[in-house]
């Protein structure tokens, strides 16, 4: 084995002649001339071309030409099938070098990501509040006031309660006592026969009604209002 491309560049040297010579006598251009010389095979634009280029090359310096093609085919072409050049191992080298200084960064990349992210996720627990929870506002409890409420409380007292009027619906009819729970209705009209009002406290929507005299009264409570008779 024999690097191609410098004993070309000797032999050349030696003989004193410069690529304009060459080019002029093997009708090789220039480039690709410099190209074989570095190895760089790559630059010329098929193996076949690689090929003759080595050989004709070669001779014009006096060298046996099928000893190079045979060199670049023993190091540089891959299977009898598989003809394309491989690349020049200066070139490989640097390419590899590239690639392991990207990865390099790329890594320090994802570091320093990953690092900031911690970073912020740790303040951000660290720093912020748990809601507070506002009171919730008490509501107000309604209190069903009924349309009609009547309690003894200083005596017994007949009762006769009636929706509406006189021919109305017969809500109770009875006698109240002290000690027993009071009578309530819902309602916006109601018609009352007491016999004794003295002794009941009567309340028309919340309020309690003032009913003198110690006679039975008949009482007419209304949506707006309530009277005797």
């Amino acid at each position: 084995m024999f690097e191609i491309g410098n004993s070309l560049r000797e032999a050349r040297l030696r003989r004193g002649v410069e690529f304009a010579q060459v080019e002029q006598a093997t009708k090789i251009r220039g480039k690709y001339l410099r190209a074989i010389e570095d190895e760089q095979f790559e630059v010329l634009p098929s193996e076949t071309y690689v090929k003759g280029f080595l050989r004709t090359y070669a001779e014009y310096l006096g060298l046996e030409g099928q000893l190079y093609v045979d060199e670049y085919n023993s190091r540089f072409v891959i299977g009898e099938d598989d003809v394309r050049p491989r690349r020049s191992p200066q070139k490989a080298e640097r390419r590899n070098r590239r690639l392991e200084t990207s990865l390099v960064l790329l890594a320090l990349l994802a570091i320093a990501i990953v690092t900031v992210v911690v970073i912020s996720a740790w303040s951000s627990g660290n720093h912020s509040t748990p809601p507070v929870r506002k009171p919730a506002t008490a509501r107000k409890a309604r209190v069903a006031v009924p349309g009609l409420s009547i309690a003894a409380v200083r005596g017994a007292s007949y009762v006769a309660v009636r929706r509406r009027s006189a021919s109305g619906a017969v809500l109770f009819q009875g006698t109240a006592s002290p000690g027993q729970t009071g009578l309530s209705f819902a309602g916006s009209r109601f018609w009352l026969n007491v016999s004794s009002p003295e002794n009941l406290v009567i309340k028309v929507r919340g309020e309690t009604i003032q009913i003198g005299g110690g006679r039975p009264e008949v009482v007419t409570v209304t949506p707006s209002s309530w009277h005797l008779g």
